[in-house]
């Protein structure tokens, strides 16, 4: 027995003792039970001391020498440092409970003593197996919100400790004796319960991150629905719960999934070993490929909505994904019938508001014909399977059943469909115990259905399958017959009507059902199912179309566990968008998936990499110096392209040469491939190479790009005069001056010129600036030229800014202004806001400035959504309180040692609302405002003046200076942006 091995046996047999422990409560506080139980039973780690967290009123004697004379039976009820506790509770406090300690009837002992109100958050001591384990606990715990978690010690063992910022020590005065009131201790209860309350929120994700982790994991159906005989087999198990033609037991979602496990990993274990040696060293080969995956950061609508399985999603609309029914989603788990629009790009997650929808479900299938979305079939309840039809059309707001002619659709759930022209094909499906071999064509401009048999080596009847169209054709592979899971693939001819079964070379994927399936360019993609093992679900199986061969991509997902079983796949551009799908955890329960995306642009096959396109490795920047090092120690940069930086500047990509590719993709470990997988690189297109010795500009590969387009159109070669010269970065959107291509004749080759004008610049969505809308709200008048969706994400100054262009302005030219304001030194200070938006000087104030508490006003509803977002990405949505509405009306009095007032052309309407904002002691104004030039010096002046009398009528006996004017930007000619930074102090 190792060393931690007996640190644990011991640790556990005390933590097993009905005997209190050393700790002054005497044992493990409940609320993190779960979670220790789960680090506990992992063979890596074991918990050495624990705090939930808790709220406490401490007292400590002001007189330490005076310690001495207190008997034993007090030293015990000690603290630490001679303090004892008059009031500890682990979860909220009562506020009255508190109270009544305080200012109730007192102890002579506790009277003289002084008290602290204090907010502590869990913490929890972690002893790690080794060094390995404990690097990835520290990751799951900063990840779920404890970011001054580290590891303590790496001597004579390897220690964690969990732990995170959102502490609270308020000294109250003396027990007896208090400085402060009954009231604002109320005050401070609340806050602490908010920080209680955050802080179990982070344990619980905590709780969720490590169960996603560490769980060895199989498919779980409805539990409600399980029948009790229905539980997980092992290995040694003595029966099965298989379904077979002896046993009579039924075929419903309850036991499909659970008996298959064992028998088939034993049978497929044995053919994996009988394999010879060449077939085993082609696996190999066809196993170098590598696809980046990444957890979709979910924002608008709760992510637990999203957590389904037995859905069905297709795409909708540029890069956004519908996804209809399933079984989960918030609070007790139970079927949907909800439409959800994910947007691939940001995130972004809404629900469709839409008129009667069908009756909640699981396993059907959902298909998108022309702009029309259809669901077909699905099961509403045990004894209640479906064989309706729906369509959404996105124009419409409501749900309509179809009424449907031709052969009869039977009732059934776990079918598989596939679109090709105006035609759903379905195929297979299961009805209580009959599964269907058979395949329907539902034509959707006659509602008709037809059944067809087709010619050919058929299918036999299976269910939880897949099936995907490529052109005309449609591959169909895995399944469940009621005795197995399937391997095999079939394609069928939808003009011939001919079945065939596929024979391809390579090691083909595992039997599997449950499974999804896709099409991408000239590859199919299988991925996910049941049974599930780790390994396997780390590959991507393709079927190379042009080769006829099996290859294979190993999915990178640094620190997450894929369960890609009952989930849907639908591929948008060149991301796969996987959403949905879960599993039951036999330790820990029940599992989701969360929402992820795979970059499909860089699937290599044993062949090589193609020797036409060029690679970058991409890394974050706070490694670019050391991969750098270690790329050009290796002869591995492409000296002939240049080092490039992502638009939104958070990664640096490294051109690499061939022999570079060969490496990061070979079945070779070593040192340095283990160091740059660690720090989170990946190997992606270089989609706009720039050579080295011959550099082009975009505007000069503009002028090369629009060139032939305007000599096919019959448009004169002057128009080239007319391209921009100049342009702005937000996120990932390029934004082209207002006054770009405003030629009436440019209108006639924009769908063709737009793509051009993105390539030439780098991006995939493009704009073009508006005017400022005449409102009161200042809407913005941009204009998509390019994507469906106006939400982007700008970083700036370590700040993230999201707004959906199309509605809220964004001002590049106050860039140095909010750097002016977040170099400030706002500790302590509560500042007003009087024209927020969508938090330009608000996040500066907070992140950067450091300020206690930000009152942020603003009336625009577009503006307030975007705030409300960013104070949640940048962490400091407790430190803001919005206000929405006119600030005349809304803005606090009394309480700001600093106002904002942001607002061009002036903001003089709402000079008296920041003056009455102020303490009476005074603060300061920061005025906005556009001057014109020759005007300039004399602007201060009035400003003091107008602050002087709007105080003094105000009954404010203040002093009022200009201690700096700053010139933010030329707004247009001879008028300047400036701030006035206005001091008001008392006299």
């Amino acid at each position: 027995m190792d060393t931690f091995a007996q640190r644990k046996a011991a640790a556990m047999a005390e933590l097993a003792s009905p005997a209190p422990d050393k700790s002054p409560k005497g044992g493990v506080d409940a609320p993190i039970i779960p979670l220790l139980d789960l680090l506990n039973s992992h063979p890596s780690f074991f918990t050495t001391s624990s705090c939930s967290g808790r709220i406490s009123i401490l007292l400590s004697n002001p007189d330490p020498s005076t310690d001495q004379v207190h008997n034993q039976e007090k030293k015990k009820k000690k603290k630490a440092g001679g303090g004892r506790w008059l009031f500890v509770s682990h979860e909220k406090a009562e506020p009255e409970t508190v109270l009544k300690l305080l200012f109730g009837d007192l102890k002579d002992e506790d009277v003289g003593f002084e008290a602290v109100l204090r907010f502590e958050p869990m913490i929890v001591a972690v002893d790690c197996r080794d060094l390995d384990a404990a690097c990835q606990l520290v990751g799951v715990a900063i990840s779920s919100g404890f970011r001054e978690s580290g590891i303590t010690s790496v001597q004579k063992r390897v220690m964690v400790a969990i732990r995170c910022s959102i502490r609270m020590e308020v000294p109250l005065g003396q027990v007896g004796n208090l400085l402060v009131p009954d009231e604002y201790v109320s005050y401070l209860i609340g806050i602490a319960n908010r920080k209680m309350e955050a802080n179990k929120q982070r344990t619980d994700s905590f709780l969720h991150a490590l169960q996603e982790k560490l769980a060895s994991v199989s498919e779980e159906q409805n539990p409600s629905e399980q029948d009790d005989s229905h539980i997980a087999p092992t290995r040694n198990s003595a029966a099965s719960p298989v379904p077979n033609g002896n046993n009579g037991l039924k075929l419903d979602d309850s036991n499909i999934e659970l008996g298959c496990i064992c028998e088939e990993e034993e049978k497929e274990d044995k053919i994996a070993k009988s394999l010879n040696s060449n077939t085993s060293k082609e696996s190999l080969q066809n196993q170098n490929n590598s696809l980046s995956a990444s957890v979709l950061n979910v924002t608008g609508e709760q992510i637990e909505k999203i957590f389904l399985w037995g859905q069905s999603a297709c795409v909708y609309s540029d890069n956004k994904v519908l996804i209809f029914g399933g079984f989960g989603g918030i609070g007790r788990h139970s079927r949907r019938n909800y439409s959800l629009i994910l947007d691939a790009s940001s995130g972004l997650l809404t629900t469709l508001d839409v008129a009667r929808p069908p009756l909640e479900r699981m396993g059907h299938s959902v298909s998108l014909v022309g702009d029309d979305v259809y669901v077909i079939g699905g099961r509403a309840g045990p004894l209640e399977i479906l064989n309706d039809m729906w369509v959404l059309k996105k124009n419409a707001n409501e749900w309509v059943q179809l009424e449907c002619s031709g052969n009869m659709f039977k009732p059934r759930h776990r079918h598989a469909a596939a679109v090709v022209g105006s035609n759903i094909y379905v195929f297979g499906g299961l009805c209580d115990e009959e599964i269907y071999p058979c395949m329907n064509v539902l034509d959707t401009k006659s509602m008709h259905w037809k059944q067809i048999k087709g010619s050919g080596k058929l299918p036999g009847p299976c269910h939880s399958h897949a099936m995907v169209a490529h052109g005309f054709q449609l591959f169909l592979f895995g399944g469940h017959n009621g005795h197995k899971p399937l391997g095999d693939l079939y394609s069928f001819d939808t003009a011939s009507l001919n079945w065939k079964r596929e024979i391809i070379s390579g090691k083909p994927p595992f039997a599997r059902f449950s499974h999804s399936i896709f099409a991408y360019k000239n590859y199919i993609g299988i991925l996910g199912g049941c049974p599930f093992r780790q390994q396997e679900h780390q590959k991507l199986a393709l079927l190379d179309l042009n080769r006829r061969r099996w290859v294979y991509a190993k999915i990178d997902s640094v620190g997450k566990r894929n369960m890609w079983v009952r989930s849907s796949a639908v591929v948008i551009d060149d991301k796969l968008v996987l959403v949905g799908g879960g599993a039951s955890c036999y330790a820990f329960g029940t599992y989701f998936s969360p929402p992820m995306k795979l970059n499909l642009n860089f699937l290599k096959t044993s062949d090589g990499a193609n020797s036409d396109t060029s690679y970058v490795f991409q890394v974050e920047k706070e490694y670019a110096k050391q991969i750098k090092d270690v790329l050009k120690s290796s002869g591995w940069l492409d000296l002939n392209r240049k080092v490039k930086v992502t638009q939104n500047g958070r990664h640096v990509l490294f051109p690499v040469n061939g022999v570079f590719c060969e490496f990061f993709f070979s079945e070779k470990v070593n040192g340095e491939k283990e160091f740059l997988v660690s720090c989170g690189g990946s190997l992606e297109r270089d989609e706009l190479s720039v050579n080295r010795k011959g550099p082009k500009s975009p505007q000069n590969l503009m002028r090369e790009l629009v060139k032939p387009l305007l000599e096919r159109s019959g448009m004169p070669s002057e128009f080239l005069e007319q391209l921009p010269t100049r342009w702005e970065q937000l996120g990932d959107m390029v934004v082209l001056p207002k006054n770009s291509f405003r030629d009436p004749q440019w209108d006639i080759i924009a769908k063709e010129l737009w793509p051009i004008v993105a390539h030439s610049l780098g991006t995939r969505r493009l704009a073009r600036q508006g005017s400022v809308m005449p409102t009161g709200t200042r809407d913005s008048g941009l204009e998509l030229l390019i994507g469906s969706d106006g939400w982007v994400t700008h970083h700036e100054n370590g700040i993230s800014y999201s707004l959906d262009t199309t509605k809220c302005m964004f001002s590049w030219g106050n860039r140095s202004e909010k750097l002016r304001m977040a170099a400030l030194n706002c500790t302590d200070e509560v500042i007003v806001d009087l024209f927020a938006g969508i938090g330009y000087f608000v996040l500066p104030f907070l992140v950067k400035a450091h300020a206690k508490l930000v009152y942020a006003c603003e009336w625009n509803p577009n503006a307030l959504t975007a705030l409300r977002r960013n104070l949640v990405d940048n962490s400091v949505a407790d430190q803001c309180i919005v206000l929405e509405g006119d600030n005349r009306i809304t803005a606090p009095k009394g309480v700001a040692d600093r106002v904002c007032l942001g607002l061009l052309p002036s903001s003089e309407g709402s000079w008296i609302t920041g003056v009455r904002a102020l303490r009476v002691e005074g603060g300061t104004l920061h005025v906005h405002g556009n001057v014109n030039d020759s005007e300039e010096s004399k602007w201060p002046d009035y400003v003091v003046q107008s602050i002087t009398t709007i105080s003094q009528n105000e009954g404010l006996s203040w002093q009022v200076n200009v201690t700096h004017v700053e010139r933010v930007k030329w707004y247009g000619p001879h008028i300047l942006h400036l701030v006035v930074d206005v001091k008001c102090q008392q006299i």
